[in-house]
């Protein structure tokens, strides 16, 4: 009880919290603000989005609410092709394990199938799109940090830089061990 009243303590407080409020520079954060001047406004949110993307902030906060749901939407998609590609390559390489041999053909050569389609989709789309480098942020103690009392939208979309060197490699390296595999049991199936 005791660390929920020191968590909850503001700046400035010298609790020794791990959780104290730390201010970001502005090389930190960056606002697409919501400011129609003219026709093309929409055109110029997603100059000033790429141009964020491009310089590699840690926090970019997106006012625009029809680009920021379209960047958030694109962020999860991309975030279903990289778990798909690696739930199924897993179970493409563990389904030979559970099952009989007889059987496990049936279900482990369509998972490892999708698993390759989707870490292909994902490298042909999304890994030299500058967002895949970006994560929506639902934290709301890593909210409170950000400037949003500054900003005319009530629900922006806030991306957080993280860095998926890790999460590449780990898929494409499952539906990698997935092709083998399933070039190896269609070989066996066919070639006897």
């Amino acid at each position: 009880m005791a660390a929920w009243g020191r968590r909850r303590l503001g700046p400035g407080s010298s609790s020794g919290s791990a959780r104290e409020r730390v201010t970001l520079s502005a090389t930190d954060c960056y606002i697409v603000h919501e400011i129609y001047n003219g026709e093309n406004a929409q055109d110029q949110f997603e100059y000033e989005l790429e141009q964020a993307l491009e310089a590699q902030y840690k926090y970019i906060v997106i006012e625009p609410t029809r680009i920021g749901d379209e960047t958030a939407r694109w962020i999860t998609v991309g975030n279903c092709l990289h778990k798909t590609a690696v739930l199924a390559g897993t179970a493409c390489l563990f389904t030979p394990l559970a099952l009989p041999l007889d059987y496990s053909h049936y279900i482990s050569l369509p998972a490892g199938v999708l698993s390759l389609a989707c870490c292909t989709l994902y490298g042909i789309s999304w890994q030299s799109d500058p967002c895949c480098k970006y994560q929506v942020e639902y934290d709301a103690y890593k909210l409170s940090r950000l400037p949003l009392h500054t900003l005319t939208s009530s629900t922006p979309v806030v991306l957080v830089r993280k860095d998926d060197l890790h999460r590449k490699r780990l898929h494409n390296t499952i539906a990698l061990a997935a092709l083998v595999y399933c070039v190896k049991k269609i070989y066996e199936l066919y070639a006897v």
